[in-house]
């Protein structure tokens, strides 16, 4: 039983109470009841949530300064919203993990699928880095930080606080240790035969993608004996796992020097130095370059930002999908493989596949698609909320 009653916040009576039943995990601000007292609840708070009906449907994490305004964290509106309760569903993640990897170096918890909405954890053997992208987890990342430590045997919890998602929510940007100390120097971090540097503190998010991991892999199977570009390569992402898989060059392209530099740290560990080359720069103008200078490929991939972070952006990311398959498609030799990436939920696998085939013809190129790639397993999707699923990797030949 909870020790004192909880604030209740109430749907409107034309909210759709029916999909929350279902397992849909957000409730949006203007599906709710706000009037003076429940505008007053701190960010944060966990509060009952009941239909207009007055029927309780779960305890949610309350945010009225978000569009999301409420987040289910509990279908039993008697848990107790805390260390023990977060303690078990680190539990229950850990255990999925550790059934998947034979090391621990993935990402630990992935949000609203993992039961922990709005909360990111990347593992990197005995630290964590987490991004607490909602303010409840914000209110508890003293208690996640402890069961951290207690479930996993954690010795280093870092908060990263650069996210959009932190920013929408009204959350402070300011990066901590929480527990132990953060790491001197990047950490090395293999995959698929291939090594790479993780910079925990200074790099981009929490310093690696775990989730092109698959995606990583069947690059590979297609890269002996080619060389390969990789464009938006961050870290040397899909160029460090073709250089593992046999590839004869590959060449990275990225705007960030300390990224590339990292890149060629994992290359020079993996003794691939002499194959590997790194190229700076904004990635449309070197691809322009590429192509004048009539290079071509045996297997290039692109894998940008994402163009179409929300719905308003939708149209204009659409745009640049296709832009980056019709300069990347004329950089491919005949018969060789081109690989085009969104992490961009708002653009479904329809419309971005719509987007790369217009871009691949506009180049003047056929193709075939043999593959398309998802998020790892350590990125579980919740079938309820689409959004969980943004990664798309489609594979062509041309």
């Amino acid at each position: 039983m909870n020790v004192a009653p909880l604030p209740v916040i109430r749907l409107k009576p034309n909210a759709n109470a029916r999909a929350l039943r279902r397992g849909y995990p957000w409730v949006y601000s203007n599906e709710l009841v706000l009037d003076r007292r429940t505008k007053a609840l701190a960010p944060g708070t966990v509060a009952l949530l009941e239909d207009n009906e007055r029927t309780p449907l779960g305890l949610v994490g309350f945010n009225g300064a978000s569009k999301i305004a409420g987040r289910m964290l509990d279908r039993d509106i008697e848990a107790v919203i805390g260390r023990d309760w977060l303690a078990a569903r680190l539990a229950r993640a850990l255990a999925l993990r550790e059934t998947l990897f034979a090391t621990p170096f993935y990402r630990l918890v992935h949000a609203e699928a993992d039961g922990l909405p709005g909360v990111i954890i990347d593992r990197f053997g005995d630290t964590a880095v987490v991004q607490a992208n909602a303010a409840w987890a914000d209110v508890l990342i003293d208690d996640l930080a402890a069961a951290l430590a207690e479930v996993a045997g954690i010795a280093n919890v870092l908060k990263n606080a650069g996210s959009r998602g932190r920013a929408l929510e009204g959350l402070d940007a300011v990066d901590a240790v929480l527990l132990g100390a953060a790491p001197e120097a990047p950490v090395p971090v293999e995959m698929n035969g291939a090594i790479y540097m993780a910079d925990l503190t200074g790099g981009q998010k929490t310093g690696l993608f775990y989730d092109q991991r698959p995606n990583h892999a069947f690059a590979a199977r297609l890269a002996p004996g080619r060389r390969v570009l990789d464009v938006f390569s961050h870290v040397g992402g899909f160029a460090l796992a073709a250089l593992a898989g046999g590839a004869v060059s590959a060449l990275a392209v990225d705007g960030s020097a300390p990224a590339l530099a990292l890149a060629e740290e994992g290359a020079s560990r993996m003794g691939a130095d002499d194959r590997f080359a790194t190229r700076q720069g904004d990635a449309f103008e070197v691809l322009t370059a590429l192509a004048e200078e009539e290079d071509r490929y045996g297997l290039v991939i692109c894998d940008p930002p994402a163009f179409a972070p929300s719905k308003p952006a939708l149209e204009a990311g659409l745009r640049a999908y296709e832009r980056v398959a019709r300069l990347s498609a004329g950089l491919v030799e005949e018969g060789g493989y081109l690989v085009l990436c969104s992490c961009s939920h708002a653009a479904d696998l329809g419309a971005f596949t719509g987007a790369c085939l217009r871009g691949i013809g506009r180049a003047g190129r056929r193709a075939q698609l043999i593959n398309t790639g998802f998020a790892g397993p350590d990125h579980p999707l919740l079938p309820q909320l689409a959004e969980s699923g943004y990664l798309k990797a489609l594979v062509f030949r041309l």
